[in-house]
C-alpha cells in the first residue's frame, strides 16, 4: 500500500533533518571500509553490527509513533547495517519494520532476519508467511527458530522453506542461560546454518562451551543482548572512557562494549537494539575502525569487571 503523502512528508523531513545533522559523522564512517565476516557456509560477508527490534520497535504502526524510527533506519542502512533481527514474538516490531522499510530509502542491502516462535508446526508455518507480509519482502535470508521452542517441527519446515528458496539460512537461539546445556546438545545433533545468543562483558559463560562449539560446527555466530539489556551503561554512568580505548579506534562506552564482542573472531554480527538516532551513530562507529586484539579483550574485561 503507498503511503499517504502527508505521512511521506511528515516522515520524510524528520528523516531527512537527522541525517543532515550527523552528516560529518557519516561522511567520516564512509570513508573508511566497515568490518565484515563470512558466513562460514557460503562465504558470503556481513557487517559485524546489526540491529535488534525487541521492545524497541514495538510501536503501534502509525505515522507520528513511526515516524522516530525513520531516522534510526537510515542511519543505520547508512552507515553500512544490513541484518535486522526481529520475531513473532516482538509485538507490532514486524509491522512496523515493513512500513519503516517502505519509508527508508538504500536498504536494498537488507539481511532480513526473523524468528518462527510457536508450539505448534502448522502455526509455525503462518508465522512465516505472516511475517512475510509484514515486512514487505519476497524471502528472508535468515529465519531463527526461536529460544528452541519445537524445533523438530520448525526444523523441518525451515529445511522445506530453504529448499523452495523462500529461506536462505536456517538458525536457532537461545536468551537463556539456563538452557544453554539444550543449545549445546542441538548443535552437536543437528546442522544449522546459524546461532544466536547472548554474549556481552556482564555475561561472558558461551565463551567456555558455546562458542567453541559453534566455531567447530562452522556456524555464523549472532550475538543478542550485547548491552545486558542496558545494565551496562548503568555499570559506567558518569565514568571517563579509559584512554587506552582510543587504540583501536573507541569513541565512547557503546563502541567499548560492542568492539569487545566483535573483535571474537568466531563472532558475525552483533545486534544491539535501539530508538535512538544518537544511539544508532554511536553503535555503527563500532562498525569501523581496529579492532581489540585478544591481549586489550582481556584488559576490557579485567577493566569493567573492576568497576
Amino acid at each position: 500500500m503507498t503511503a499517504h503523502p502527508t505521512r511521506r512528508r511528515f516522515l520524510g523531513a524528520l528523516a531527512a533533518a537527522a541525517t543532515t545533522q550527523s552528516w560529518p559523522l557519516l561522511a567520516a564512517a564512509q570513508a573508511r571500509a566497515p568490518i565484515m565476516r563470512p558466513i562460514p557456509v557460503s562465504g558470503e560477508m556481513l557487517p559485524v553490527i546489526g540491529v535488534g527490534s525487541w521492545i524497541t520497535f514495538n510501536v503501534r504502526p502509525d505515522p507520528v509513533e513511526e515516524a522516530p524510527l525513520i531516522p534510526v533506519l537510515r542511519n543505520f542502512f547508512e552507515r553500512g547495517g544490513a541484518m535486522i533481527d526481529s520475531s513473532p514474538m516482538y509485538g507490532n516490531s514486524e509491522a512496523v519494520i515493513g512500513g519503516l522499510l517502505r519509508e527508508t530509502p538504500r536498504h536494498e542491502r537488507l539481511f532480513a532476519a526473523t524468528k518462527i516462535w510457536t508450539v505448534s508446526q502448522a502455526i509455525g508455518r503462518y508465522q512465516f508467511q505472516q511475517s512475510l507480509k509484514l515486512w514487505g519482502v519476497q524471502r528472508f535470508d535468515l529465519v531463527h527458530i526461536h529460544n528452541m521452542l519445537a524445533w523438530e517441527g520448525h526444523l523441518e519446515t525451515l529445511k522445506e522453506l530453504k529448499a523452495a528458496g523462500m529461506v536462505r539460512y536456517i538458525g536457532i537461539t537461545t536468551s537463556e542461560g539456563n538452557k544453554h546445556a539444550l543449545m549445546e546438545q542441538l548443535l552437536q545433533k543437528e546442522r544449522f546454518d546459524f546461532v544466536q545468543f547472548t554474549y556481552n562483558l556482564a555475561d561472558r559463560r558461551v565463551e567456555e562451551r558455546l562458542l567453541p562449539l559453534a566455531t567447530e560446527r562452522k556456524l555464523a555466530i549472532v550475538i543478542n543482548r550485547p548491552f545486558d539489556g542496558g545494565r551496562l551503561f548503568r555499570v559506567v554512568r558518569g565514568r571517563p572512557l579509559p584512554s587506552w580505548a582510543r587504540e583501536f579506534d573507541c569513541e565512547n562506552w557503546a563502541q567499548f562494549f560492542l568492539k569487545f564482542i566483535v573483535a571474537h573472531p568466531a563472532i558475525t554480527c552483533a545486534i544491539p537494539a535501539t530508538s535512538q538516532t544518537a544511539h544508532m551513530i554511536e553503535n555503527m562507529g563500532a562498525l569501523y575502525g581496529r579492532l581489540p586484539d585478544a591481549q586489550m579483550r582481556k584488559k576490557m574485561a579485567a577493566e569493567f569487571e573492576s568497576l
